[in-house]
């Protein structure tokens, strides 16, 4: 398995079962053990995202998300520059899971507190010359700061994907067991969880620039084995 240095630039890809790109997002590691990809980035990182998905979140309009998901189905999107916004992202990947675990930060008085954290489902990690690709399959959980409530996001949008055949019953089985990893984990304040206090003082590293893209990594390339 290819490693990556604290501090490289590397670069999270969703990617299509077609091996078209569905966005991609720069960041910086953070850590890179057998355990988990530990990734960052703050607001000013470039990304690159859905044409009808940037005009969603710009505008907030949930049915525009609806119409990048039709979108998606149909094979005919293009991907439109973009930078991370309001929050500091920590994002922790264990290479073969069915899920991320990401931790959002924002300002306060003291800096920058964390606000919240943030299951995405979403295929193992496939890692590639520049970061990893993986596919966010839209649902979510959401977890306060310090971890004795949760809820769970998106359930609409996931049900539409799965619709579309975005999500196969083979997936479906495999977020259906990932939810139930996810809260065992929290349950028994296991894993990432288990080092929560440590996480949520993390701070980016003022001496690191805001991660940006390589050009010209939109295109199809070959990756390692799916969890490699």
């Amino acid at each position: 398995m290819r490693s990556f240095g604290t501090g490289q630039t590397v670069v999270r890809r969703d990617v299509h079962r077609s091996g078209r790109v569905w966005s991609e997002l720069a960041l910086r590691v953070v850590a890179d053990t057998g355990e988990a990809l530990v990734t960052a980035c703050v607001p000013g990182a470039q990304a690159r995202w859905p044409a009808l998905y940037a005009q969603a979140r710009g505008e907030g309009d949930r049915s525009v998300r609806t119409e990048a998901f039709d979108a998606m189905a149909s094979g005919r999107w293009e991907l439109t520059g973009a930078v991370w916004q309001e929050t500091d992202l920590l994002l922790w990947k264990p290479p073969t899971a069915w899920f991320s675990v990401n931790a959002f930060f924002v300002p306060d008085a003291d800096g920058r507190r964390l606000r919240n954290w943030y299951v995405n489902f979403e295929h193992p990690t496939r890692r590639t010359e520049a970061g990893f690709d993986t596919l966010d399959l839209t649902v979510d959980l959401v977890v306060t700061p310090d971890l004795t409530r949760w809820e769970w996001k998106d359930e609409d949008e996931y049900a539409h994907v799965r619709r579309l055949g975005i999500v196969s019953d083979t997936e479906h089985r495999a977020v259906e067991a990932a939810r139930g990893e996810v809260l065992a984990m929290l349950a028994e304040l296991s894993r990432v969880f288990a080092q929560a206090q440590r996480w949520s003082s993390w701070r980016w590293e003022p001496a690191w620039p805001t991660p940006c893209l390589p050009q010209g990594l939109t295109t199809a390339e070959r990756v390692a084995p799916e969890g490699g």
